[in-house]
């Protein structure tokens, strides 16, 4: 391959940057694995090709001149530019995985019955679930994605709504007993209402049914999954996120007392992504997918 009359060589240019960097010839040649000799040599190529001295040498050490000093940020940042480059060419090429920050709730009673159906549109493409109740800060939690459940409007992020909840009360059998307990909405200020940590929900339905949740007695619960659970032992009524709660539903280990539904954009999930970070070939192809999903009319498991 004939050399290039404008480009430096890069073994010249490496030269460059580590002493630069360094301020030391002996240390760019332990850091390059070259000798102190071959390193001078480089930077006096680099500085014929040029026409200008890029460092001055003085008797103990060494320093940039004003030009050394400009291509110096220069070339720091043609290197990032080429690193960044490779990292992208390499995660292409390589065997994809996304890692999504979810919801343990969303997880565990929507996602994971769906994934079988992405993995086989997409096999060279890994999921990688990461269950957890924070907001995902894509800056060190080495996520590609995140879903989350409220309003959408969160700093730092950009978000895209997936589909609205839908919200009943649900209860045990057990606890429901022949549905005298339930006759009317007032009936549930005599009974634990569940909910997880922000009780929007049941405000939501209360006030939908004219029933004053200041009067009611609400336990609040860290996760979803968690209320869930309370609500089949039989320990309260659960605010029914409909979603989530369509097997158990199904299967009659919950039943929905009254029949009133309410919707809010207030209750949505989101697709939560970097604001500034330009999604990899896999995170788009699952953040179609999941679009795709959430979009079907047959929102339960296949």
């Amino acid at each position: 391959m004939r050399a290039s009359t404008t480009m430096p060589p890069l073994q010249a240019l490496r030269a460059f940057e580590a002493v630069g960097r360094l301020l030391s010839f002996r240390r760019a040649g332990e850091e390059l694995l070259i000798t102190q000799s071959a390193v001078s040599h480089h930077i006096k190529q680099l500085e014929d090709m040029l026409g200008v001295r890029l460092f001055v040498r003085k008797a103990k050490s060494i320093a940039l001149t004003p030009e050394g000093a400009s291509y110096l940020e220069q070339t720091i940042e043609a290197f990032r530019i080429i690193a960044d480059a490779t990292s992208e060419i390499r995660r292409e090429t390589e065997r994809q995985r996304v890692r999504v920050s979810v919801l343990p709730s969303f997880g565990a009673n929507w996602l994971v019955s769906r994934l079988a159906n992405f993995m086989l549109q997409h096999p060279e493409i890994e999921v990688e679930l990461e269950p957890t109740l924070r907001l995902a800060d894509f800056a060190s939690d080495d996520v590609d994605l995140a879903i989350r459940f409220g309003t959408g409007r969160w700093e730092g992020v950009r978000s895209e709504w997936l589909m609205n909840e839908e919200l009943s009360p649900v209860v045990s059998p057990a606890l429901f007993g022949d549905g005298s307990r339930f006759a009317e909405p007032a009936d549930l200020l005599l009974h634990t209402l569940l909910e997880s940590w922000n009780p929007v929900g049941w405000t939501l339905w209360l006030g939908e049914v004219n029933v004053d949740i200041r009067r009611a007695r609400v336990l609040q619960l860290t996760d979803y999954n968690i209320v869930l659970q309370a609500a089949l032992n039989g320990q309260g009524v659960a605010i029914g996120r409909m979603h989530m709660v369509g097997d158990h539903l199904a299967a009659g280990r919950l039943l929905q007392p009254f029949p009133q539904i309410v919707r809010s954009e207030k209750i949505a999930y989101w697709l939560v992504m970097p604001q500034d970070r330009r999604l990899s070939a896999g995170a788009e192809a699952f953040a179609s997918w999941l679009k795709e999903e959430a979009a079907s009319p047959d929102l339960s498991a296949r």
